[in-house]
């Protein structure tokens, strides 16, 4: 038996798979899914959350952790990342091999993930030359649940004069996505913070040759890696103030004409 099918979990319900898949997102990001949030991820009704995750507990998919919601077990996490992997090849074979733009393909692996077998999303990887990220940057898990899950500081947490390489955004508001691409922001962009204006005002950024202005909401929803160390102001300018040699700076002194004091 190949490590795949021994880490295949049972076939599962298409709400199964959406309440797995949305509890591993909050996760990730917040350690563990209360049922409010899972309720306002999935747009359905607290109450139909409170029976879901009683079910998927009692199947082994979910962990309850006192005060803070539930997490995945093994089996849950496995599931969670198959459907994960679905969406983001179809994500990537969408728009490498279709032709789709970024901010269209979400809806469309939306309603593929559930139908797309494991062999014909292997198959697509395979054609797509296995990526380790889809468009959006967000990592592909592999086809044995293993996935890159650093963490990584956002646009607005960048020091003025920094370089960084941006990573990653969410698929899931297209117009964000079409304005990030208007202005050259996608993963791979390397980005140079210019300016923060004071009490909490907009970012100027510098990505290639232009200086696009963005605001603080918008600058920590766009993750990026470091690529230098903060570079000094003076780093931000066309061109550095010229230096003056000792040897000129004394000549320029002794230039200077000076007082004589008054014959007695």
């Amino acid at each position: 038996m190949s490590a795949r099918s021994a880490a295949a979990p049972p076939p599962l319900t298409e709400p199964v798979e959406d309440y797995l898949k949305a509890i591993y997102e909050l996760e990730t990001r917040c350690g563990a899914a209360a049922t409010s949030d899972v309720a306002s991820a999935l747009a359905v009704a607290p109450a139909s959350v409170t029976g879901m995750i009683r079910r998927l507990a009692s199947q082994g998919f979910l962990d309850h952790v006192p005060y803070r919601g539930v997490q995945l077990t093994a089996l849950g996490r496995r599931a969670a990342l198959r459907t994960i992997r679905r969406h983001r090849i179809l994500e990537s074979y969408l728009t490498r091999v279709l032709g789709y733009p970024w901010d269209r393909v979400h809806d469309e692996a939306e309603r593929l993930e559930h139908a797309a077998s494991d062999e014909l999303i292997d198959r697509m990887a395979a054609a797509l030359g296995n990526p380790t990220a889809d468009p959006h940057g967000a990592p592909i898990p592999t086809a044995d649940g293993v996935v890159d899950e650093r963490r990584h500081r956002t646009l607005a947490d960048l020091a003025v004069g920094e370089q960084a390489r941006m990573v990653r955004v969410s698929d899931k508001d297209p117009s964000l996505l079409r304005y990030l691409a208007e202005i050259a922001l996608q993963p791979g962009a390397e980005i140079t913070l210019v300016a923060r204006a004071p009490f909490d005002g907009p970012l100027t950024l510098r990505v290639g040759a232009c200086e696009p202005v963005v605001g603080p909401n918008l600058a920590a929803q766009v993750l990026v890696e470091s690529m230098t160390a903060t570079m000094p102001a003076s780093a931000l300018a066309n061109s550095a103030p010229t230096a003056v040699s000792p040897d000129r700076s004394r000549d320029a002194t002794s230039a200077r004409p000076r007082t004589r004091k008054p014959a007695r």
